[in-house]
């Protein structure tokens, strides 16, 4: 077993089983003629489709039982049974979206973005298991007779630019995949593909009990073309109902986008209990005035295509098992057909990511303060026009500016440097290939210095739209 460093605590991890074995083609799943509960409401105990009941029921392997399960991120000593205890993924996300152009759902509720496992310094993994990186969610749904959860899902769990289908995929491939208690060697009498059913009925039973919409309108904010909100508003609204937590707020720079809910969970995903915690690091993109929270239109119900049948077109993509993963949150694979990044007039719009690129290939991103890091998450940025050519940069910390030659993010800033574009990359004062003294590594953050000075290292900054 191996051992890992867990809330400076070690939890030894299991061996992890290669199931690409199970299948024989392709990654059909095994079909079989049982019958499962049709999918519920949402329930005051968030432990709907308790498998451990289904296996008594039915006959097939149910995910493991826990007894005094631990909390997690919030352990104080070491952990074997990560069938019982999510890691390194301890902080889960249910995170929304609220699309209003093109407008997807229906015009009085959010939607589905996805269930992340978060690790509990803000970090995360992605792809971690490509033998069950399944492109047939619907396939599998079906087969599992959860057609009452599929019409949910084509409902409320919905892409703007690519079929439901690659969507899915997508957020199971990317973050499903990294939660330690879906593994498959945490099912007695594992039968190929069950875990995916306890996925998407798990985030959909947590979105059923986050209704979004409904607590914002209770505090008299409604979706409007004229009306704005403080970010403090919303905040309240949102966090009287989860116990003072409060939940981290996505703008796309001044109109309100997406919330994500933070939570901690007692025992497994599948039957555990989540606990709602608080936002780790920022806990908004938006400003503190000014928010827009526009209306869909009056088409809205549309979005993604419907999902009907087995997506054979689309692979999904794969960063390796990495514990602090550079790579985008957007909610479609990197295989569809979803818009470039663009540069308008040599300018960037709208949120986006900074990628670092050296020798030709990504290698980290610009994170909020402005500096360069290889081993965490990227940072959102926002691009607002300056002119038809030119446009300011800020973060979570603030604007952005080139001080002394150096590139910084900071609530400092007085005034914000202008930047330029061409193509997708950065370009200031005529230049887009900037310096750094060498590659950061682990925690280390580099600075990027803009003023054409002779350092080790040269780089370009490409935007990533998100």
């Amino acid at each position: 077993m191996a051992a890992v460093v867990y809330n400076n605590t070690t939890a030894l991890l299991a061996p992890k089983f290669g199931w690409s074995s199970f299948f024989s083609s392709g990654n059909m799943p095994s079909i079989r003629n049982i019958a499962f509960s049709a999918l519920g409401g949402a329930q005051s105990v968030l432990g709907l489709w308790n498998s451990v009941a289904r296996d008594t029921s039915f006959g097939f392997g149910a995910s493991e039982t826990c007894t005094n399960p631990q909390l997690s991120c919030h352990n104080t000593s070491a952990v074997e049974n990560l069938c019982c205890f999510n890691y390194p993924g301890g902080a889960l996300l249910q995170t929304q979206f609220w699309d209003t152009n093109p407008s997807t759902g229906p015009s009085d509720s959010w939607t589905i973005h996805g269930l992340w496992p978060d690790n509990c310094d803000g970090t995360y993994q992605s792809n971690c298991d490509d033998s069950r990186a399944y492109t047939n969610i619907t396939a599998i749904l079906k087969a599992f007779n959860r057609q009452n959860l599929l019409d949910y899902m084509n409902t409320y769990w919905i892409s703007d630019d690519s079929s439901n289908e690659v969507f899915w995929e997508h957020e199971w491939g990317k973050h499903g995949t990294c939660i330690s208690t879906l593994d498959p060697q945490c099912y007695t009498d594992y039968q190929p593909t069950e875990e995916v059913p306890d996925f998407f009925n798990r985030t959909v039973s947590l979105f059923q009990s986050l209704p979004t919409y409904t607590w914002l309108s209770a505090a008299g904010i409604t979706p409007s073309t004229s009306k704005t909100y403080t970010a403090s508003a919303i905040q309240a609204a949102l966090s009287a109902n989860r116990d003072g937590h409060q939940v981290y707020l996505g703008c796309n720079g001044d109109t309100l986008d997406e919330v994500w809910y933070y939570f901690n969970v007692l025992g497994s995903v599948q039957t555990g209990t989540f606990e709602a915690s608080s936002p780790i690091g920022s806990s908004s993109s938006c400003p503190s005035s000014g928010i827009k929270y526009l209306p869909k239109s009056s088409s809205s119900g549309g979005g993604g295509l419907t999902s009907t049948a087995t997506s054979s077109s689309t692979s999904s993509t794969s960063t390796g098992n990495t514990n602090s993963t550079i790579s985008s949150r957007s909610r479609s694979s990197s295989s569809s057909t979803s818009p470039s990044p663009t540069s308008t007039k040599g300018a960037f719009s709208g949120k986006g990511y900074l990628n670092v690129i050296t020798d030709g290939n990504q290698d980290g991103c610009i994170i909020s303060y402005g500096t360069w890091f290889t081993t965490g998450t990227c940072a959102t940025f926002h691009a607002a026009a300056a002119s038809d050519s030119s446009f300011t940069l800020s973060s979570s910390k603030g604007s952005c500016a080139v001080s002394s030659g150096k590139l910084t993010c900071s609530s400092s800033v007085s005034r914000a440097t202008e930047f330029s574009a061409n193509g997708d990359l950065l370009v200031y004062d005529g230049r887009s290939t900037f310096g750094a003294d060498g590659v950061p590594t682990g925690s280390e953050q580099g600075t990027v210095y803009m003023d054409g000075r002779s350092v080790d290292t040269s780089l370009m900054i490409e935007w990533q739209t998100i």
